[in-house]
Parts: structure tokens; C-alpha cells; sequence
């Protein structure tokens, strides 16, 4: 199976069990409550959009990864476009993470 769709597939499950916060003031609320175990960030969304949660997650010691893009977010949680995503479990999130480093 190929990275991206595992990484699609975990978030998917991810958002079943209610491990996942979508939209920019969700995702940035999870940061600051330290809920959030990972954020990802679309390839696409805004250059202010990046600096704000690269800004925000280093503040908190969040690991932020760019991914995909926004239809490809918003499609893995089963929504319409999402510039970011947080997860809220550490399983998932060091899951993800691995298959992210096997990307590159």
C-alpha cells in the first residue's frame, strides 16, 4: 500500500474513534490545550496559514508536518476541504508520523 494512502487510512480511523479536530480555531485550540499529538498542515493552504501553526506548535513542542492537500485532508476525515488537522491520540499520531518519514 502506498504512503499516502496509509496515511489517509489512519486518518480515517483516527477521526472514527474521535481522535481528530479539523478547521483552523479547533485545530489551534487542541494546540494550545496541549490535546493536539500532531498537526498537519496542507501543502496548499496560505503561507500565513503555515507560519501560524509552525509559530504556534514550536511554542507548544507539537510535532507540524505539511501534507497533501486541502482536498486531500478533507477527504481523509470524510469532509470538504481542510487546510489542517490535529490528532489527539499518540498512537495514531507516531503511525502517522513513521509513515511520513517514509515518504521522504
Amino acid at each position: 500500500m502506498a504512503v499516502q494512502s496509509k496515511v489517509i487510512s489512519l486518518l480515517g480511523l483516527a477521526m472514527k474513534s474521535g481522535n481528530v479536530v479539523s478547521g483552523e480555531y479547533q485545530v489551534l485550540e487542541a494546540v494550545r490545550k496541549k490535546k493536539a499529538k500532531l498537526v498537519l498542515v496542507s501543502e496548499d493552504a496560505s503561507d500565513n496559514t503555515k507560519k501560524l501553526f509552525s509559530d504556534k506548535c514550536a511554542f507548544y513542542k507539537v510535532p507540524v508536518e505539511l501534507y497533501g492537500t486541502k482536498e486531500d485532508l478533507g477527504r481523509a476525515i470524510g469532509k470538504d476541504l481542510r487546510s489542517s488537522l490535529a490528532v489527539c491520540e499518540e498512537n495514531f499520531a507516531s503511525a502517522i508520523k513513521k509513515q511520513l518519514e517514509l515518504k521522504m
